[in-house]
């Protein structure tokens, strides 16, 4: 794990000194990414310049060092990530007569351009990468990520230079930037909690999409990503070539697989171990990494004092029952406070999952006893896990019958109700709940209403316009005509890459910790797509199939309870330890003054939540992390 950074100049006028100076100030940038070591790489001639921070994982020898040189000399590379499959990949090019002087999968991947191309090469990986590539006989710089998204790779133009790193604070440490705020992808962040890509929180500097690759020769007008697999094409693949076993192979098969997956990513030359909540998703990975290992498998959680966000006892029985090396940490609310003023710097632009505070902490915590850490995330998405899949289907059940004019009249009336008395009232709210939910034209718009923070940002985003994403823009959705796999499908191109992978991502890379995810393994994914969703969801109760490979290896009655979620009370917080900062930072001449945000439905939510006449701690951590984070970065 790593983090890599560089620049093309295709003025080609900077001098060799100069541009030395940059990219290693860049680099320096992400030194949390790697703390073991740093290089940098630089033809002026070129006008190309590559930076690197390493955190040596595989091949801890000098032998690892990056920017790293294929043997023929033709390509340069910068390496964010693991390829866990290149054991394999290396055998194969041994017999096709390449040499090997290490053992680092980067000098497979350098082997791998030369023998199959960036195209072949990219598509034989298994593993989570970003990478910079420097092809010298063509004069072309490749940047590629890999298919779900787990290494991020920032990109843009500024004049005639284009700039690349894992992280904008790398971007920003370069003289031609200039941070100029995007409204409309605040817009955005408003909505979902997350700038979705491609975007990002500044103009003109943009996320690469997961599975692509993009290519620029320095010249040529701003080439767009190519896409080298598709998350849209393996669903629409999978329904129509689903699995037809029974039960018992269908469990068999996942297991097999997971397996398999697990074990790849338990191969490091470092101390490794694992997250684990007590969940199904966690408890999966540690049970099958304990099945693996000779030794107790070291597991962390954290818990917290309040009982409805605590799990850390579910944990702690799982891993008792694995008979893991078990490590467990309370937080008190005044510890996890102490995280919030080191976010924006942590994830560089506004990003508001409240549960980057306890990933942050278990991280800090696993960091202290390993280098590498495997989570368990991606099982929602890919088994049908969350509570909010079930809530749209029985809406849509409830009043998908109803004719959309009949839907649209009882709407209207329950609207009318306005006596002062009703509108102040519990019934009242809920009237106006349904009366929103009734107006609502298709199932999908019950999702994204579930799933939106804000409902109408660019009534509180002062001159942003909502741009369309992956997520809003229905040419680019699946053609499945079933609503929860439409809304699976929706999170794993979306809220899993921009959400999910992201806080993962920048909360164990903040503490020099390499976080692997082997429910992402693309066979995984690939056969998750293929398994028909009646052994998905079963009794109004989502991952099935994962659950019965759990029950292989853990009681089910150290598994079975309701699902929680890692996040903390972010609500009561805000409502007393929280107060005066959020005060500070929602004041109304400061809204004003930063001319942001239209502060009339900031203050009213505001006030209303401080009285506790309703909950809108979604939208006010919204505006509060762009806030803070503001404050800190511009």
């Amino acid at each position: 794990m790593c983090g890599i950074t560089g620049f093309l100049d295709s003025s080609r006028q900077t001098s060799d000194d100069i541009m030395q100076a940059i990219v290693r100030q860049m680099s320096d940038t992400l030194i949390h990414r790697g703390p073991d070591d740093g290089g940098i790489w630089v033809d002026e001639s070129a006008g190309i310049a590559l930076g690197h921070r390493r955190l040596a994982i595989v091949d801890l020898s000098p032998e690892g060092h990056q920017p790293m040189l294929s043997a023929n000399d033709r390509y340069v590379i910068v390496f964010n990530g693991e390829i866990y499959n290149f054991l394999e990949l290396r055998s194969q090019l041994e017999s096709l007569g390449h040499h090997f002087r290490g053992h680092s999968d980067t000098e497979v991947m350098l082997a791998s351009f030369s023998q199959w191309g960036v195209d072949g090469a990219i598509k034989r990986y298994n593993g989570m990468f970003a990478f910079a590539l420097w092809d010298r006989q063509e004069q072309l710089l490749h940047l590629g990520r890999d298919r779900l998204g787990e290494k991020p790779l920032y990109y843009g133009w500024i004049g005639q230079t284009f700039l690349f790193s894992s992280e904008l604070k790398a971007l920003k440490a370069h003289p031609a930037f200039k941070a100029k705020i995007n409204r409309d992808a605040l817009t955005l962040f408003l909505r979902h909690g997350y700038v979705p890509t491609p975007y990002s929180i500044y103009q003109d500097i943009y996320k690469l999409p997961p599975a692509t690759v993009l290519t620029w020769n320095g010249s040529q007008v701003h080439p767009n990503p190519v896409t080298y697999w598709s998350v849209k094409e393996v669903a629409e693949l999978g329904i129509a070539e689903p699995f037809n076993g029974s039960d018992l192979e269908a469990v068999a098969q996942l297991e097999t697989l997971l397996l398999e997956a697990v074990g790849l990513r338990m191969v490091a030359d470092v101390p490794l171990g694992a997250f684990i909540s007590g969940g199904v998703d966690s408890s999966t990975v540690v049970a099958l990494m304990q099945a693996q290992s000779s030794q107790p498998v070291k597991t962390f959680s954290i818990g917290f004092h309040e009982d409805d966000y605590n799990e850390a006892q579910y944990a702690k029985a799982v891993a008792k029952h694995l008979s893991t090396d078990h490590t467990e940490l309370y937080v008190t609310p005044e510890e996890a406070l102490q995280v919030i003023p080191k976010l924006p710097i942590l994830y560089d632009e506004p990003f508001s999952d409240s549960s980057q505070v306890p990933t942050f902490l278990v991280s800090q915590l696993a960091k202290q006893y390993v280098t590498v850490s495997l989570s368990g995330d991606g099982g929602d998405e890919l088994f049908a896990g969350y509570k909010r899949y079930f809530k749209a289907r029985n809406i849509w059940q409830t009043i998908g019958w109803i004719p959309p004019m009949l839907r649209k009249n009882a709407a209207h009336a329950l609207t009318s109700l306005s006596l002062a008395k009703l509108k102040q009232s519990t019934l009242g709210n809920k009237l106006q709940t349904i009366a929103e939910i009734l107006k609502l034209p298709h199932a999908d718009a019950i999702y994204t209403k579930l799933i939106s923070h804000c409902q109408e940002p660019e009534t509180v985003v002062v001159g942003g316009l909502e741009p369309p994403t992956g997520f809003s823009d229905r040419q680019h959705w699946t053609e499945l005509t079933d609503f929860t796999q439409r809304m699976m499908y929706l999170d794993t191109v979306s809220y899993l890459p921009d959400d999910i992978l992201v806080k993962v991502d920048r909360a164990s890379m903040g503490m020099s910790l390499e976080a692997r995810v082997p429910l992402l393994d693309r066979r995984v994914v690939e056969f998750a797509w293929r398994i028909p969703l009646s052994m998905k969801i079963r009794n109004n109760q989502g991952k099935w199939l994962l659950r019965q490979v759990l029950y292989k290896y853990v009681p089910k009655h150290l598994i079975e309870r309701p699902k929680k979620g890692f996040s903390v009370p972010i609500d009561s917080w805000l409502r007393g330890p929280l107060r005066n900062w959020a005060e500070a930072l929602l004041d109304e001449h400061r809204l004003k003054q930063e001319g942001f945000f239209n502060p009339q439905p900031i203050r009213q939510k505001w006030a209303e939540h401080i009285t506790g006449e309703k909950d809108w701690q979604y939208i006010l951590w919204n505006v509060l992390m762009f806030q803070a984070w503001l404050e800190e970065k511009y």
